[in-house]
C-alpha cells in the first residue's frame, strides 16, 4: 500500500504550536490552479526520482506547503540520530519556559565522559540559558547541553523523561531520548518522525533563529572573555542556500546527520539525511538534491498543461498512484 508522510493540525496542535499551512491534504490540479508552482506530484512525474543517487543511507524529501513526500529512502528503520536528539531537547526546554536570563555555570558534572567530545566552554565558563541553548543548537555543544539538562528541574534523568513524554504526545512513535545530547546510541528516530519534529519546530522561533546563525559570540560572565561558535551545517554559510531551520549530527553509531527546512525552487522542502559515513556527504547530497528538484522543475513546467499523475519514490522503487486527496497512515 502507498504509504504518504502525514503531518497535519492535529500533531502541531499537540506540539502546542500554531499549525500554519496544513499540508496534510495532497496536492491536486484543481487545488494548485491558483499557484505558479508547478504540482508536487508532477515534480515526482517528470523528476526521475531514480536519477536521484544519494550518498546517506537514509534520505527523504517532502514538499512542505502540500505534505507530498518527493523523494524517500530507508525512511522508517529507527536509527541512531545523535545531536538531532538537541531539536528536541531545546523544544522541550523552551516548553517549560524556563528564564532565558538564568545564569548557569559550566561544571566536570557536564564532561563528556562517553564520546570524549571537546568543547569550547571551560570549568567555571558562566553563561545564560538561552546563550547556552543557542550554543546547543548552533554549535552542537555537548557541554552546553549537559548544564542544561543538569539544571532542569529534576536533572537530567527528568528532562528524558519529559523529552520521551513529549515524542509521544507528538505522535513521534519510533523516536526515543537516551540522554540530551544525543551522544548514546539509544537516542533513535526514523527520517519520517525527523521530518513531522523538523515540521513542527516552525512553531519555535527561537529555535529557528538560532539554528540558521552563521556565527556568533557571548562573553562569559565571570572573566568576560568573548567566546565564539559557528554553525556546525556548512550550507548556512553559502548564499546560493535558503535555510529556515537546520541540525546537524554525528556519532560513529550514526554517521552524518542532517536535518532541515529549506527553500529549493520557490518550494519550501524538509530534507532529512541519515548515516552519511563521509563527512561532506551530506552536503554533497544536499547539492545533489537540490539539483534534481531544480531539473524535475524544469521538466515539469513543460509539460504542465498535461494532466499527470503522482508517483514516491521508496526503497529505490518507483510506486505510481493516482493523486491522493488524503495522506494515508
Amino acid at each position: 500500500m502507498l504509504r504518504l508522510l502525514k503531518f497535519g493540525i492535529l500533531v502541531a496542535v499537540a506540539a502546542g504550536v500554531g499549525a500554519g499551512p496544513d499540508p496534510a491534504i495532497a496536492d491536486s490540479p484543481q487545488a494548485s490552479a491558483t499557484t505558479s508552482l508547478v504540482p508536487a506530484w508532477k515534480r515526482i512525474r517528470y523528476g526521475n526520482p531514480r536519477a536521484l543517487q544519494l550518498r546517506s543511507q537514509v534520505g527523504l524529501v517532502v514538499d512542505e506547503q502540500q505534505g507530498v513526500i518527493l523523494y524517500s529512502r530507508d525512511t522508517d528503520k529507527p536509527r541512531p540520530i545523535a545531536s538531532l536528539t538537541k531539536l528536541l531537547t531545546i523544544m522541550t526546554l523552551l516548553d517549560a519556559k524556563l528564564s532565558l536570563d538564568k545564569v548557569i555555570e559550566i561544571t566536570e558534572q557536564d564532561r563528556d565522559r562517553l564520546k570524549g567530545s571537546r568543547s569550547s566552554l571551560g570549568f567555571g565558563t558562566t553563561l545564560t540559558r538561552g546563550e547556552l541553548m543557542r550554543i546547543a543548537i548552533v554549535a552542537s555543544d555537548n557541554r552546553a547541553t549537559a548544564a542544561l539538562a543538569r539544571t532542569y528541574p529534576g536533572g537530567s534523568a527528568a528532562l528524558v523523561r519529559v523529552m520521551n513524554e513529549k515524542a509521544r504526545i507528538l505522535g513521534l512513535a519510533d523516536t526515543r531520548a537516551a540522554d540530551a545530547s544525543g551522544l548514546r546510541p539509544g537516542n533513535v528516530s526514523t527520517a519520517r518522525d525527523l521530518a513531522r519534529l523538523a515540521y513542527i519546530a516552525r512553531g519555535y522561533p527561537l529555535i529557528n533563529s538560532w539554528s540558521t546563525t552563521r556565527r556568533f559570540s557571548v562573553f562569559d560572565r565571570k572573566t568576560e572573555k568573548a567566546l565564539s561558535f559557528r554553525n556546525t551545517n556548512s550550507l548556512v554559510h553559502r548564499e546560493r542556500w535558503q535555510i529556515a531551520f537546520s541540525k546537524t549530527g554525528f556519532t560513529l553509531e550514526a554517521g552524518n546527520c542532517l536535518l532541515m527546512r529549506t527553500t529549493i525552487a520557490d518550494r519550501a522542502l524538509i530534507v532529512v539525511l541519515l548515516n552519511s559515513w563521509g563527512k561532506l556527504s551530506k552536503y554533497g547530497d544536499s547539492g545533489r538534491i537540490r539539483d534534481w528538484l531544480v531539473a524535475s522543475e524544469q521538466a515539469a513546467q513543460v509539460e504542465a498543461g498535461q494532466a499527470g499523475i503522482g508517483s514516491i519514490i521508496d526503497d529505490a522503487r518507483i510506486k505510481v498512484t493516482a493523486v491522493q486527496k488524503e495522506f494515508i497512515e
